[in-house]
């Protein structure tokens, strides 16, 4: 009887979490599709403004960075000599 009973409450755990994960599924296509359709009304505003106002929408480059020195140290210099 305590067996049946245990199954029971798993095959509804399970069918609860199956809904609740369906759930989240289209919650989650919901702002995937939201997130899509911004980036294509972002882009699309971009382009009309640099349009009506290409200086403007112009954005100047970033200055250059200089590629960091690295030197070369060679392992025998690091190591202790204990002889």
């Amino acid at each position: 009887m305590l067996s049946q009973v245990v199954a029971g409450l798993g095959v509804l755990l399970a069918l609860a979490a199956i809904a609740w994960l369906r759930r989240v599924t289209r919650r989650l296509e919901a702002l995937t599709q939201s997130y899509w359709e911004l980036r294509y009304d972002y882009t699309r505003l971009r382009s009309q403004l640099s349009r009506l106002d290409p200086e403007q929408a112009a954005e100047p480059d970033p200055p250059p960075v200089p590629p960091p020195s690295v030197s070369f140290v060679p392992l025998s210099t690091i190591r202790k000599k204990d002889r």
